[in-house]
């Protein structure tokens, strides 16, 4: 599949010499869904508002469909749906003013059948006489996807699209955004929810401190992120790993206190109940059991740890 978005060795910095993205280059297919992942600060929102052109380069190269965003900014910026964190619109403003003005803004000719269209896709329609102001936060949401869209863009960027809303609207924002898919459109997300990411996205890229983590398909990242470790506490401890134990992927530590054992969150490869029948075959004393499942901060971790070693 080929590439409709280029990042090249971008970087930023500001005046404070604050680095916010640091050599960073990524490629996103046409089609595709992308989540990407991050803690606050990690450079999700920079990125974004540079491959739209609302912020400066310091360093590096960007091509929308193969479009430089400096050289052809017109261009590439109206191949471009942007739907921002903040809720900014004009209070007094209906809802169809506001969607409709968004497209003409972007040098397209009216198209009331496609805006009617775009605001019944989004539960929108019946409000179309609504002054902004008048409207739930949630619905002001879907009005800036609408604005976003009403130019027909061939990408659409979603900053942290459910934050804040209820679980039924961040469902509605999910089936619409696979809707877009299927019509063609590239869709980029930022967002803090796995589930989210593990629902709707096709590959999952994850940021820190500007930085590019990793690019994976999203089976492969679930899987790291899948992975569980069983402990168990041992009332007295052991001077060694009996075979039995050894020879089911158990390990020793604390000192001989504690039994660990790592197995896939789909129980696929799971020896518990093996383990818990050798234990008790060794006549070996439990204290207490407890699993762990690995998080999003857990692989920040180790990636940056192996990035510094």
């Amino acid at each position: 599949m080929s590439s409709i978005i280029e990042v090249r060795n971008i970087t930023k910095k500001y005046a404070d010499e604050k680095v916010a993205l640091a050599d960073l280059s990524v490629d996103i297919s046409s089609g595709e869904i992308i989540a990407l992942l991050g803690p606050n600060g990690a450079g999700k929102t920079t990125l974004i508002s540079i491959i739209c052109g609302l912020t400066t380069l310091t360093a590096g190269n960007v091509f929308v469909d193969g479009l430089d965003i400096e050289a052809d900014y017109r261009e590439a910026r109206s191949l471009i749906g942007l739907v921002p964190q903040e809720l900014v619109l004009e209070p007094f403003e209906t809802v169809m003013g506001t969607v409709t003005l968004s497209r003409g803004l972007f040098g397209r000719s009216p198209n009331p059948e496609l805006i009617k269209s775009i605001l019944e896709n989004l539960s929108l329609w019946d409000k179309r006489a609504s002054p902004i102001r008048e409207l739930s936060g949630g619905m002001k949401r879907r009005v800036l996807i609408a604005k976003a869209l009403s130019h027909e863009p061939k990408i659409l960027f979603l900053d942290e699209p459910t934050a804040g809303v209820d679980v039924d609207l961040r469902r509605d924002m999910w089936r619409l955004i696979k809707n877009l898919k299927a019509s063609g459109v590239t869709v980029v997300l930022t967002t803090h929810y796995i589930e989210e990411a593990e629902e709707i996205a096709d590959r999952i890229a994850v940021i820190d401190k500007g930085r590019i983590l990793l690019v994976e398909d999203k089976s492969v990242l679930m899987e790291r992120l899948g992975k569980k470790q069983l402990s168990i506490d041992l009332d007295k401890p052991l001077s060694g790993l009996p075979t039995t134990l050894m020879d089911l992927g158990i390990t020793l530590e604390n000192d001989g206190k504690k039994l660990i054992y790592n197995y896939n969150v789909d129980l696929s490869d799971s020896k518990i109940s093996e383990i818990l029948l050798a234990i008790r075959s060794e006549q070996v004393q439990i204290n207490d059991v407890h699993t762990e499942q690995s998080s999003l901060e857990d692989i920040f971790i180790e990636l940056v740890t192996e990035g510094q070693a």
